[in-house]
């Protein structure tokens, strides 16, 4: 056997493995690592509540985020002029980008535990979105996997809304494994 013969056997067999390793995982990600669970938390409309309380969230962080100090959160909380509560997207605040993908969330009548996979498109991006106690939304978060090029999703569901104190309160999942979009507890499938 020559020298170039010998080096053909493991290169074929590497190529091989490789075709089969990419055959086996349709998303071509390597597996999730980050378990998903079910979390809450409130946060306080933008007007009439004191600066101190944080009025955004950020999905991939998974915390209430005080706008007057980061921008970093992918939607935020106000009580509007005709008294109705509802989610402003960074597009209605001014902060979108427009080189990349933008946070934005999905109305669904699916119940909070039959949301099993977020969808890719059709997220509210530019408009304030009405909420209401019991309300449930699929949630895209603003570029954060930046090696990938894509955002990470949750499921969010409206469990009570406080007109006097001018609060939200929500309990959410958030899949914080990149490329990946499965909205059930423990580490996703896809």
């Amino acid at each position: 056997m020559t020298p170039r013969s010998r080096l053909a056997v493991p290169v074929a067999f590497l190529l091989a493995g490789l075709a089969a390793a990419a055959c086996s995982n349709p998303n071509s990600l390597p597996d999730a690592t980050i378990a998903n669970f079910v979390d809450s938390t409130t946060i306080g409309a933008l007007t009439g509540t004191p600066i101190s309380t944080p009025s955004g969230f950020s999905i991939s962080d998974r915390v209430a985020v005080r706008t007057d100090r980061s921008s970093s959160f992918d939607f935020a909380f106000n009580i509007d002029a005709s008294g109705k509560p509802v989610f402003l997207t960074l597009a209605v605040l001014g902060l979108a980008s427009s080189t990349s993908v933008n946070p934005g969330l999905q109305p669904t009548n699916e119940t909070f535990d039959a949301i099993t996979t977020a969808p890719s498109n059709g997220y509210n991006t530019t408009d304030t979105v009405a909420v209401a106690e019991g309300q449930r939304f699929y949630a895209r978060s603003r570029l954060v996997c930046s090696g990938l090029g894509v955002p990470q999703y949750a499921k969010l569901e409206i469990t009570k809304i406080d007109l006097v104190a001018r609060t939200v309160a929500f309990r959410y999942l958030v899949d914080n494994n990149c490329g990946y979009r499965g909205l059930q507890v423990g580490l996703p499938k896809n």
